[in-house]
């Protein structure tokens, strides 16, 4: 079992940043892949970025590509999601997610590979 805790969100203003962490416990974060996901009121669970075991390898969906940075420390079980210039429609509930996987450059954007969720943190961003 992996559990996965979100912290770091909460009340922005346009283009401020912030930056969410993803407590990884119940096996080595080194032995997962991680994604981080984002969830609208009335909209679809959106991917955002994921990171390699290794975090070697990165991918980014083009909607928050150049303003977002996924990344990891091995060392202290921990992924973030360094977020900077945000915007109202950023607002959402952010998860984080987990896929065990013994490939070191394996990355997913699909939902449906992760095995394990955080419970999300809530970010808004207001004018």
């Amino acid at each position: 079992q992996v559990q996965l805790v979100e912290s770091g969100g909460g009340l922005v203003q346009t283009g401020d940043s912030l930056r969410l962490s993803c407590a990884v416990s119940g096996r080595p974060s080194a032995s997962v892949a991680m994604g981080w996901f984002r969830q609208a009121p009335g909209k679809e669970r959106e991917f955002l970025a994921t990171i390699s075991v290794s975090g070697s390898a990165t991918y980014y969906s083009p909607s928050v590509a150049g303003r977002f940075t996924i990344s990891r420390d091995n060392a202290k079980n921990t992924v973030y999601l360094q977020m900077n210039s945000l915007m109202l429609e950023d607002t959402a509930v952010y998860s984080c997610a987990a896929h065990p996987t013994s490939g070191p450059s394996a990355i997913y954007s699909n939902p449906g590979m992760y095995d394990y969720w955080g419970q999300g943190t809530q970010v808004t961003v207001s004018s």
